[in-house]
Parts: C-alpha cells; structure tokens; sequence
C-alpha cells in the first residue's frame, strides 16, 4: 500500500508539472508543454558540453573565440528567449556542420565557416541554431526519448545517474534530424532574428542555396539538404516568401563581407 501512494504521489507530482510546464519557445509567445526545468536542461548542456569539448578540437583563436561570441550574443539580444546563458564555440574540423545541444551550447564546424562569404551568412548559420534553443527543440526531443521514469529522476530526485543518462541520449540525438516542422520553425525564426540584429536576411537564403548544393545526403545545419528534395525546395521558397512578407526592410541591415573575409584568413 505504501508503494502504491509513493507512485500516485510521484504520478499526481508529474502531473502537476506537466500542467504548469507550458514555456514561451517563439516569437510572439508561442507556448509548448516543457517538462525539464530550465536548471536541469542547463546542466545537461554543460555535461554535453564537456563531452563535445573532450571529443573534438576546439579552434585554438581566440580572435574567433570572440568575433563568434559577439555575433551569438547579438543575436541573443533580439530573440525570444534569454532566460539561460549562451555559449559559442568552434569545432577546428572540416566538416559542415553546426549543431546546438539543449541549455544554449552552440557550435559550429570551420569546414562550414570557410564556404561563408559574408558575416550575414554567418549570422544566418548562428540565428538558425539559436532558433532551436528558443524552440527548445533539443529539449523537446529528449523528453521524447527518455521516458516518463528517467523524467520523474531528473525533476523529483536529482539522480546524478539520471542527468548522465539525459546527458548520453541528448548527445546522440544532436546530431539526429529535427522534424520538418522544427525546421521550418527554426528557418522562420532565424531569419526574423536576423533582421531584428540588422543582418540582411538575403543572405540566409544564399548560405541555404550553398549547403544544399553540397549535401551528400547526410544530416548537416540544414538536415538532409538537397536541391532534388522537395522539401528543401519548398523551404526555401518559404523563406524567400517570408522575407518578402517582412518588405519593406530597413536600409540600415548589413552583410559585412570585409569583416568576414578578415577573419575566415584566420581559419587553419
């Protein structure tokens, strides 16, 4: 009998966490159910963190170290969610690829820095991520994945055996495929934030257009990217669509190419 009150209460507890677990995760104040406190979702990004930092090269400039932040934090400014604390980082590794792990960790590959052109396409790559922590999609994902029993440990109990499960499946599912519809999310909000930071959003659809033409098939920024996809097709025309809704722009948005080129002569 007394099991059974443990698990009515823990059941009940849940969901009265559940109730009172609708979070802001987009422009406008656009709600979804989020069960993980914003605490436990920022230590599993810092576990995630030192495991990504373990495991790859992290670009030895602090010159970039810098300019990278600058541009996350500029971002971050302007967008929906500023709640935890952002981290940049870039991954000295010739793949294309960015991805952003649960609790603002964000990172970014020189192999895709270096087929940038200007700081706006930069920007693009960088609002994009952002979008997904504000979307809380990482999040999203891993209460998916984990199950209520693993939920009911990190909310209720601390277990720190818990948090390393949380933190083992969320690494796994970084570099999985968001939905379509987390996608097309992030690219919409993306692209708002950039003009809300005076980026010119034209330059979102020309770094689109540059990493569709070269997906292989496999999953990168824009997840399975490919001019013979309709999707991909559809998401960009969705974007430029966007873009024309939001007309007419302010003369003031910036690409900033020379500042770009200056700093990809750094990259190794």
């Amino acid at each position: 009998m007394c099991w059974r009150r443990i698990k009515s209460c823990l059941v009940l507890s849940l969901v009265l966490v559940i109730l009172s677990g609708c979070a802001t995760t987009g422009p406008g104040g656009k709600k979804s159910l989020i069960i993980i406190p914003v605490g436990t979702e920022v230590s599993i990004g810092h576990d995630m963190d030192g495991q990504v930092r373990s495991s790859n090269r992290i670009l030895a400039d602090s010159a970039w170290s810098v300019y990278i932040d600058e541009i996350g934090q500029r971002l971050v400014r302007v967008c929906d969610r500023r709640d935890i604390e952002y981290h940049f980082a870039v991954i000295d590794s010739n793949m294309v690829n960015a991805f952003a792990a649960p609790g603002g960790y964000i990172y970014f590959y020189t192999g895709l820095l270096k087929m940038v052109d200007n700081e706006a396409e930069l920007a693009a790559v960088v609002a994009h991520e952002i979008s997904h922590v504000v979307a809380r999609h990482g999040v999203k994902r891993l209460q998916a994945a984990i199950g209520v029993q693993l939920l009911q440990q990190l909310i209720f109990s601390n277990s720190a055996e818990a948090l390393q499960t949380a933190v083992n499946v969320g690494i796994g599912l970084s570099f999985a495929t968001y939905s379509r519809a987390n996608e097309h999310e992030a690219d919409s909000y993306g692209i708002e934030y950039m003009v809300r930071a005076g980026y010119n959003p034209e330059a979102s659809i020309t770094m689109f257009e540059k990493l569709a033409s070269l997906s292989d098939g496999s999953p990168g920024f824009f997840e399975r990217l490919s001019m013979s996809h309709p999707e991909t097709l559809e998401r960009i025309q969705d974007s430029k669509a966007l873009i024309e809704s939001m007309k007419p722009l302010p003369d003031s948005l910036e690409y900033y190419r020379t500042r770009y080129q200056k700093m990809r002569r750094r990259l190794p």
